[in-house]
């Protein structure tokens, strides 16, 4: 059954970039290290396999336009790199973009779709086109924050990468108690693989 998943990696002090984010560092200054388990070859075994599992299972992707203005900038994604990093990026999944406004040009037309109508419209989208797979959010913080406050996420993965940033963009601003029942975790070298089902939320709704 399709779930709707936020997945993202973070550092131990609940940084998912560095200071300093822009469209020259998408990550911050010296925020690539909490991708090390992607980025950094060779990779482990159990890195690539997280890596492989979550690409194959994904349908759609829903992202904010922050994000979106990155990976569609001159330092961002190209024809061999996209969602999943070096996966395959011909069977890649249509990225649903969270936007006020849709942009005037878009370079990498075909993987992106523009959604007005806030995250839940996105994920709505995504839903529809994921088929029997998952939509997964991917950030940035903010909209995986809406989508959870929302209560539209029904699992949650962390890549918890070893190292302490001191400042950046944090995780969970916006997210108030919910109760979460631990699913999987999975070590590498360079990131525990948290996976968690979200059981319970205070007040709102779940789709």
């Amino acid at each position: 059954m399709s779930k709707v998943i936020a997945d993202i990696s973070m550092s131990l002090d609940g940084y998912v970039t560095a200071r300093g984010a822009d469209q020259e560092h998408g990550l911050g200054i010296g925020g690539e290290a909490i991708h090390a388990w992607v980025l950094e070859k060779p990779r482990s075994p159990v890195d690539e396999a997280v890596l492989a599992h979550s690409f194959d299972t994904t349908g759609a992707v829903v992202m904010g336009r922050r994000l979106y203005d990155i990976v569609d900038g001159p330092h961002g994604w190209s024809d061999d790199v996209g969602y999943g990093h070096d996966q395959d990026q011909a069977a890649a999944p249509p990225c649903y973009v969270v936007t006020h406004e849709p942009p005037a040009q878009v370079r990498l037309v075909s993987r992106f779709r523009f959604v007005t109508d806030g995250v839940a419209g996105a994920i709505d989208q995504a839903r529809s086109a994921a088929g029997h797979k998952d939509v997964v959010v991917m950030g940035g913080a903010n909209v995986i924050d809406q989508s959870r406050e929302a209560r539209l996420v029904d699992e949650l993965r962390i890549h918890l990468a070893p190292l302490l940033l001191g400042g950046g963009t944090r995780l969970f601003d916006l997210v108030g108690p919910m109760t979460l029942v631990q699913r999987e975790v999975t070590e590498s070298p360079r990131a525990t693989h948290l996976t968690y089902e979200v059981v319970g939320d205070e007040g709102g709704r779940r789709s």
